[in-house]
């Protein structure tokens, strides 16, 4: 085997041993292209991955520092830095993707004897000036731990490799999915989906979860923990739950359904559906961005479902469970990632599979993967 062969099989042994070397050693492809569609995900031993959608193959590979987990990641507006929550949710990293350089990283710990988790709870502004994350402190003593209040810290994505917050103001507890609007609104979800005003700190309910009034309807079970930003700029929760026939609540003649919770990030335009019977369960859901009436969800099966019709259309089964679901932006095809190391794509109109994308290295957990322009 010539010098050669040696280098080009070094990015494939590393991120399979788990051995380190430097990002430029992994970078080998040139920068991304303008106006190209892209996928990042992140994966096991702690690498983010960027896959061409024009080929669904696998573009370039990136070495991140410190420790993986979640592999949380939102991409900047100019697609240009892929934002992390990592080091076991301890740290938010900013890397180029162009050339796998760290260019931003802040620790959620800000005094010494805390230690700080973000649980999935960070977004990026509309204008990629600011970086937002809820902060969940825990002061360390010889003899006991004491819970501190949860924290909104403000940072400025130009701060470096040492950023503090520019403001801090209090937050609503158990907060974890977030997204911006483009007006410049913050959309936290927790006990309901909240939006802040950044700069004041201000908290008000975008829409009631844990305490909608919906006459007959049970209280909402909700799973928040991939923020993914969608083509159709939908910022989508799902929800299950319970409706009754009348005020007797007898749970046995009851309509069990599934629904979303939606934030139209353009227009702040807020909406509750109910979109079809509760089947199976999934752990994450997106709106076409081709044809809004049509929702996708998976975990077990990827399905689609007809929104005004409340029904099922079509199901794919699948190879084995994934958490996490994309779409392009065309409405075109289906992506899905998290649970093992491979992409599946799914035709989005027939529901037909056209693939996998394996990727180096080992699985991607619970990462978010996510959809960009360039």
């Amino acid at each position: 085997m010539d010098n050669k062969q040696l280098t080009s099989l070094m990015p494939v042994a590393a991120l399979i041993l788990g051995v380190l070397l430097p990002g430029s050693v992994l970078a080998k492809e040139p920068a991304l292209e303008k106006e190209h569609e892209y996928m990042v995900v992140a994966n096991y031993p702690n690498n983010i991955h960027v896959i061409d959608l024009q080929t669904d193959q696998l573009y370039k590979s990136c070495e991140l520092p410190d420790a993986f987990g979640p592999g949380v990641t939102q991409i900047a507006p100019d697609g240009k830095t892929a934002y992390i929550l990592n080091n076991h949710y301890e740290d938010i990293y900013g890397v180029n993707l162009d050339n796998c350089e760290v260019t931003f990283h802040a620790s959620m710990s800000l005094q010494k004897g805390e230690r700080t988790k973000s649980i999935f709870s960070f977004a990026i502004s509309a204008d990629g000036n600011e970086l937002y994350a809820v902060q969940n402190p825990t002061m360390l003593y010889r003899d006991h731990y004491r819970v501190q209040p949860p924290r909104l810290a403000v940072y400025d994505t130009g701060a470096g490799l040492n950023a503090k917050p520019i403001r801090t103001f209090p937050s609503p507890r158990q907060v974890t999915v977030m997204q911006t609007g483009d007006d410049g609104t913050l959309y936290m979800a927790g006990a309901d989906i909240y939006k802040v005003d950044v700069n004041t700190g201000k908290v008000d309910v975008a829409i009631p979860s844990r305490n909608w009034q919906r006459p007959l309807y049970a209280p909402p079970d909700v799973l928040n923990a991939w923020p993914i930003q969608s083509p159709s700029k939908d910022f989508t929760i799902l929800y299950t739950t319970a409706k009754f026939q009348d005020e007797s609540y007898n749970l046995e003649t009851a309509d069990w359904i599934y629904g979303f919770m939606n934030v139209n990030l353009e227009t702040g335009e807020t909406e509750t559906t109910d979109f079809g019977p509760l089947t199976e369960i999934y752990f994450t859901g997106i709106r076409s961005p081709k044809d809004p009436n049509l929702v996708y969800g998976v975990l077990n099966r990827l399905a689609k479902y007809d929104i005004k019709k409340k029904e099922l259309v079509q199901a794919a089964e699948l190879d084995h469970s994934y958490y996490c679901i994309a779409i392009n932006h065309d409405g075109s095809k289906i992506y899905l990632g998290g649970t093992f190391n491979d992409v599946a794509i799914y035709n989005a109109d027939s529901m037909e599979k056209l693939g996998n994308i394996q990727l180096p290295g080992g699985d991607m957990a619970i990462s978010t993967s996510q959809i960009f322009i360039r």
